[in-house]
């Protein structure tokens, strides 16, 4: 004879709640993690961390905020990547570094608080002018809307996302019924 597993119908209710309660927080967990990440900066750009690079010139066309990041792309047997203070920066003292970057030669750096940053590399290569400094600011700021054809502004990308949501929310809402 069979046995019939008899179950509440609360339990169910309760069940189903847990699980779009746990989906509704793992989108929101991702989409927060999409908005924050930050920009990726090759520093040097293609040439990467070489004394060929004015550096100077390099950071002058770029704009750092925090939670962005650095990308170090040089040959670890020849240069390293020191995080440096202002003084150090200045006089090329590799000497009492902050934080050396240096682990494999396409080392990253997370640009934590909007402050200015000081790298260089040792060995005298910072005389030959492999050396940079980073101005952080804190948020980027908020584009401008796009102006529709009636100069209204658009509000597009504000309707693709509740949309996306929407669809999310009946999936979810499918899936639990």
């Amino acid at each position: 004879m069979r046995s019939v597993l008899k179950v509440k119908p609360m339990e169910v209710m309760c069940s189903k709640l847990r699980g779009l309660i746990t989906k509704m927080m793992m989108i929101s967990m991702m989409m927060g993690c999409v908005s924050g990440t930050g920009t990726l900066h090759r520093v040097g750009g293609k040439l990467g961390w070489t004394p060929s690079v004015n550096f100077t010139e390099w950071s002058s066309h770029e704009s750092f905020y925090v939670n962005d990041w650095l990308i170090f792309n040089f040959d670890k047997n020849m240069y390293n990547v020191l995080e440096v203070n202002k003084t150090s920066y200045e006089s090329c003292n590799d000497q009492g570094f902050i934080k050396n970057i240096t682990k494999g030669g396409r080392d990253v750096f997370q640009l934590t608080e909007p402050r200015p940053y000081y790298f260089l590399s040792g060995r005298g290569f910072c005389w030959g002018g492999l050396k940079a400094a980073i101005f952080v600011q804190e948020t980027a700021p908020t584009p401008a809307p796009v102006q529709a054809r009636n100069g209204s502004p658009s509000s597009t990308g504000s309707r693709i996302m509740a949309l996306v949501m929407v669809a999310a929310s009946i999936s979810l809402t499918w899936t639990v019924l």
